[in-house]
């Protein structure tokens, strides 16, 4: 397995899967632009029912639109459907949990693909630091309520999206919620080291559980021109948009590039007989050294069900018709 820092960053893999999704189920987070609209299109394609949870309905619903036109008349295409989530907000997160609970009778895959990046100081309607709470937090409350079904669903797989600068990451944890000090950079690398985290100790502790038929991935999908540069020049420095868009967009991948290893890890054959592993150009490679501490990956784990209200809910036990109403 290759070291993450040796994988240059302007590089590109490609799915060379051919794998059908017929009959299956994908949820995507933040999937109505960039990586995230690219992976819902090609799963589409695959024949699976895509569900598409974003903030934003109107612009959700005209990306749905977007790919209903590309996919219109190509044989075995699947549907797609929009819900709405805010990842701001974690009485959001149950209500989208509750409501594709309801409305979906499996969930094959999932894929944590949205976020936000080096943005100015700001918390989450629950008061978490921005980034780690949309990032992290969020998508950790989420995957935990819908286990249960994705359990039940298996063979499944749950995608998180990271970033190659984990490995600039530190988790504060005397110090989440940023109120000591506050860099944009410094916390955007802390929540994607987070993600890293959260799935090795999610894989952990599924084979704990003897749950071998879910399989996890961390995807560092490689710097893409996407929206998440729209808080660069206020979190970083003045003209640091317009340095990310037109310099650095002569190196950095397409979105349609930079969705290939979220769509490798969601059908290849061979990565559905792993889990557990941080992937970039669509294979493996070895993540940071603060990536593979077991303690800080349990601590985070713990930390995060207390911050998101998790109480006693086990999402590894829990049955498949558990109520989430008072979670």
């Amino acid at each position: 397995m290759e070291n993450s820092c040796s994988t240059m960053w302007w590089s590109s893999g490609r799915c060379r899967s051919n794998a059908r999704l017929d009959g299956k189920t994908v949820v995507i987070t933040g999937a109505n632009t960039g990586i995230g609209k690219e992976t819902a299109m090609d799963l589409v394609g695959r024949g699976a029912r895509v569900v598409m949870a974003c903030r934003d309905m109107e612009k959700a619903r005209a990306a749905a639109e977007d790919i209903r036109q590309a996919v219109q008349g190509k044989d075995g295409a699947g549907t797609v459907d929009v819900v709405h989530l805010d990842l701001c907000s974690l009485a959001s997160v149950r209500r989208c949990a509750k409501l594709l609970l309801e409305q979906e009778s499996q969930i094959n895959i999932l894929i944590n693909n949205a976020g936000i990046m080096a943005c100015p100081r700001k918390v989450t309607e629950d008061g978490f630091e921005m980034q780690l709470g949309v990032n992290h937090l969020a998508h950790f409350l989420l995957t935990s309520l819908l286990l249960p079904r994705i359990r039940a669903s298996g063979p499944a797989r749950i995608i998180t999206l990271s970033s190659l600068v984990h490995a600039r990451g530190v988790i504060h944890f005397d110090d989440l919620a940023g109120e000591k000090s506050y860099g944009a950079s410094d916390r955007y690398c802390q929540s994607k080291l987070a993600n890293v985290l959260f799935v090795k100790e999610l894989a952990d502790r599924l084979k704990a559980h003897n749950i071998s038929d879910v399989t996890v991935y961390a995807v560092h999908p490689g710097v893409v021109a996407t929206e998440l540069s729209r808080h660069l020049d206020s979190g970083l420095f003045p003209g640091a948009t317009f340095f990310w868009n037109r310099i650095m967009k002569l190196w950095i991948k397409t979105p349609e590039e930079g969705a290939q290893t979220s769509i490798h890890c969601a059908v290849d054959e061979e990565a559905g007989t792993e889990t557990g592993l941080y992937y970039a150009d669509c294979r493996p490679v070895r993540p940071a050294h603060r990536a593979q501490d077991a303690d800080v990956a349990r601590r985070l784990w713990e930390v995060s069900a207390q911050m998101t209200g998790l109480g006693d809910f086990d999402p590894f036990t829990a049955p498949n018709t558990t109520s989430i109403t008072n979670l």
